[in-house]
């Protein structure tokens, strides 16, 4: 069982439940692929806090990633172990080579130890799970992550726990990916994706329970924006407590429920065919 729901001991523990990571069967990292996170508590380098809810929190170390995954063409890889990741909310697994290398890469569903992986510039290796390749020699109707946006920057969408993009077309230049949002782009056929789905879908369904484990995340408390004074947000001041029929706004004035914070005069903006659908109206977002 994945997800674990334990008697209700404490308050705590009534409302928490418990990912058991069972795909993990490689407890301690490569201290190769390791390096350490300096916290900066949501502060930028004059020391003025430009992201709110940020300190604190158990100290990590990061474990270097290959989003490229260009320069281990046409070599084989053995997946040596799944590993359990403090910096992402999916698994990670360690592949050596057989030049002796090793790398971390993203682990998708179905992936276990001693199960072959490679990529490759061109259509040498089967799209089967874990084999990075262009887009143009993927079938349509495949599923794929870790995809990228320009070619040879690394893989930037769909990474995170239970994602995927699915291969729907290719004409031209480009192909067309539904994104998990909803979204439908077009993304150059020389950019590279890994067939299959990112595992640990299952971390979606894990509750806290409780605010310590917040704070061991990193994650301090945010004020109301009613409870704050007039100069401090926009939903503040007033004799009582009020919001003055006033959408939930970020202290910056940004719909805080599907405000657009796009920049739409990015490249990558005119090969979106539909953008995704908004929570706040149902609707797609302009």
């Amino acid at each position: 069982m994945p997800i674990r729901v334990y008697k209700p001991t404490s308050p705590g523990r009534r409302n928490a439940s418990v990912n058991m990571h069972v795909e993990v069967d490689k407890k301690k990292p490569e201290k190769t692929l390791l390096s350490p996170i300096k916290k900066k508590g949501g502060r930028n380098h004059t020391g003025v806090i430009t992201v709110r809810g940020r300190g604190g929190g158990a100290k990590r170390m990061y474990r270097k990633i290959d989003f490229r995954r260009n320069d281990r063409d046409g070599i084989e890889g053995t997946a040596v172990g799944i590993e359990y990741d403090p910096n992402r909310t999916c698994h990670i697994a360690l592949v050596e080579y057989t030049d002796g290398v090793k790398r971390y890469i993203i682990a998708p569903r179905g992936l276990k130890t001693g199960m072959k992986v490679s990529s490759s510039r061109d259509e040498a290796v089967e799209p089967t799970v874990g084999n990075c390749m262009p887009l143009k020699f993927i079938p349509t109707g495949l599923e794929v992550h870790c995809v990228e946006l320009a070619v040879g920057k690394g893989g930037q969408m769909c990474r995170s726990a239970g994602s995927s993009a699915k291969l729907t077309n290719r004409e031209g230049k480009y192909a067309t990916l539904v994104l998990p949002s909803g979204e439908t782009r077009r993304v150059p056929l020389d950019c590279r994706a890994v067939v299959g789905v990112v595992g640990n879908s299952d971390h979606q369904n894990r509750r806290l329970g409780k605010a310590g484990i917040s704070r061991h995340l990193g994650r301090r408390p945010i004020t109301r924006g009613v409870a704050k004074s007039h100069h401090a947000h926009p939903l503040g001041g007033g004799e009582g407590r009020s919001k003055g029929n006033r959408t939930p706004v970020s202290p910056s004035g940004v719909d805080a429920k599907g405000g657009g914070t796009r920049n739409k005069k990015q490249y990558s903006t005119q090969l979106i065919i539909r953008r995704r659908k908004s929570k706040r109206y149902g609707q797609l977002s302009k």
